[in-house]
């Protein structure tokens, strides 16, 4: 088990190259991305010819006897909430990283550019239960948690039940949040998801592994499922074994990436052996693009 100085200095460095990047990277295309999100009440003034009428405020036409219109300003604040699955299958990378670490780094990107926006960031902490929730809040100290808090949480539970997590988003999130659901999605998606999806902006930052689609031939393996315990040997040699295992892995990975797609959640892709700064480049471009059409 690391120390705690040994895990400051890890997170440190996520610091380091992650507000470098917002920076130097991201500088501007975060407000794009999230810019009107939604409208707040500013004031009201006097009804002009031209003006919809579904925005008269009638309370104040009937105290002052004057047609009057709510007036309206795009939302300045945005609340982002990363919904993170903390499983046992998230401890897990054959290229340098776990997918745990990717998830961090992600997360510090996307939580370093809101508070150079003076956006509220929060995290809720899933397994096979709701282990933590963290209410939104600004500051770097927060933010430094957050990462933390991804790469070290010790859940309680190992497998990993969706359903729940969404159950618990749409009970703390009383109004419209940006929120980002992180995990490698080997579990079933459960139900839910359509409903937190039309009541907040959901993206899903889907993370894995090479080891998670290609078998290395390696002889006889002995292999360990981290959610449930089960464990087995597997003779990689096998070229059929290989091929099946590689087949069922797209498959699966299809299915998902449908699935999201019909529940109107965007996919962000990370890989553990690959940079995670060009697809989140990528996702923030495609959303300023959409807000400028």
């Amino acid at each position: 088990m690391l120390d705690i100085r040994e895990i400051l200095k890890k997170v440190r460095l996520i610091e380091i190259r992650t507000r470098k990047a917002v920076k130097e990277v991201l500088a501007g295309q975060y407000h794009s991305a999230f810019k009107g999100q939604g409208m707040e009440f500013a004031d009201v003034r006097l009804y002009q010819p031209g003006d919809d009428y579904r925005a008269i405020d009638w309370m104040v036409t009937s105290r002052t006897g004057e047609l009057h219109v709510k007036q309206f300003e795009e939302e300045r604040q945005q609340t982002l909430l990363f919904a993170v699955d903390v499983s046992g299958s998230l401890r897990f990378g054959t290229a340098g990283r776990l997918k745990s670490e990717v998830l961090a780094e992600a997360v510090a990107l996307l939580a370093f550019s809101a508070l150079r926006s003076q956006d509220r960031v929060g995290m809720l902490l899933f397994s096979d239960r709701v282990e933590l929730y963290i209410p939104p809040r600004k500051g770097r100290e927060h933010i430094l948690r957050l990462i933390r808090e991804v790469m070290y949480f010790e859940p309680k539970g190992r497998g990993t039940d969706f359903s729940a997590a969404f159950s618990a988003l749409n009970r703390l999130i009383p109004r419209k949040a940006t929120v980002f659901l992180c995990s490698d999605f080997l579990a079933p998606l459960g139900r839910g998801l359509p409903v937190l999806a039309r009541r907040h902006d959901v993206t899903a930052l889907f993370v894995e592994d090479p080891g998670e689609t290609q078998i290395p031939a390696a002889g006889w393996v002995e292999w360990v499922d981290p959610e449930t315990g089960r464990n087995g040997w597997s003779r990689t040699s096998s070229a059929e074994l290989r091929r099946r295992f590689h087949e069922t892995r797209l498959r699966q990975k299809h299915l998902l990436l449908q699935s999201l797609l019909r529940a109107g959640v965007p996919t962000v892709s990370l890989e553990t052996g690959a940079d995670v700064l060009t697809p989140i480049v990528a996702y923030f471009r495609g959303r300023g693009g959409r807000h400028a059409a």
